[in-house]
């Protein structure tokens, strides 16, 4: 078999607008019906539905039926990670309008990424944890002692994700910050431990994340990083 890789049915799958705004809105993981997509998009429920069908159909979504309505999310952790890096070679979708600023502004400043930080909160963590010894190498963040102790100081489930049946830590190419953050299954418990602990919010629509009073509090007061109060939540 050869080793070479047809990209010509993904290409055609991504060549919709309307697709693109479904796999932004997905990005996070999470799992979203049929009409909050086409919502988004700005689409008909058929419009939508012929889009998705498309998508199952390369693999890249799945629809996951409850009862009579549709949900769809993205087929796994790798797609979110090979549309991660597209986006970095990717125009940057229009912004008008004061509203869609101010999600796009959301979107740089935190997100998940599939189930991890990213964003400049998600980048800035993985430079402090390397500044501090806790992630050694820039291409695979690979977690030190220090690092394992300290992430489970603050309540990560480090062993779960040592334990994991997928890669521990992975360098993830962060589309708007041009530089990698954590991914791997450390950084999904990471992810997890910040959701959990109010330290992030999701925001209501989009895929941003808040960092809530709390979480400043923490990134601030254990690593050093701060934010601009301008996107400081009140939580």
């Amino acid at each position: 078999m050869s080793r070479d890789r047809d990209f010509t049915t993904l290409g055609r799958a991504l060549s919709a607008p309307a697709r693109s705004v479904f796999l932004n809105l997905l990005m996070d993981g999470t799992v979203r019906p049929a009409g909050e997509l086409a919502r988004a998009a700005g689409v008909s429920a058929s419009t939508a539905s012929e889009h998705l069908g498309v998508l199952v159909d390369s693999g890249v979504v799945v629809c996951r039926p409850r009862g009579r309505r549709r949900y769809y999310a993205l087929a796994g952790a790798e797609v979110a990670t090979a549309l991660e890096a597209l986006g970095a070679l990717a125009d940057a979708a229009p912004v008008t309008g004061y509203r869609r600023s101010r999600q796009a502004e959301h979107l740089a400043e935190a997100r998940f990424c599939y189930d991890h930080l990213a964003g400049r909160l998600g980048v800035a963590l993985a430079d402090a944890w390397v500044r501090a010894g806790w992630l050694s190498g820039r291409d695979t963040f690979a977690p030190t002692d220090a690092g394992v102790a300290g992430l489970g100081e603050i309540g990560v489930d480090v062993d779960g994700a040592l334990q994991a049946r997928r890669a521990t830590t992975r360098a993830c190419p962060d589309w708007t910050e041009r530089r990698p953050h954590l991914a791997g299954a450390l950084g999904a418990a990471v992810g997890k431990r910040f959701l959990d602990a109010g330290w992030v919010t999701r925001r209501p629509s989009g895929r941003g994340l808040d960092v809530t009073e709390a979480g400043h509090a923490v990134v601030r007061g254990v690593w050093g990083i701060d934010f601009s109060d301008a996107t400081r939540s009140s939580g």
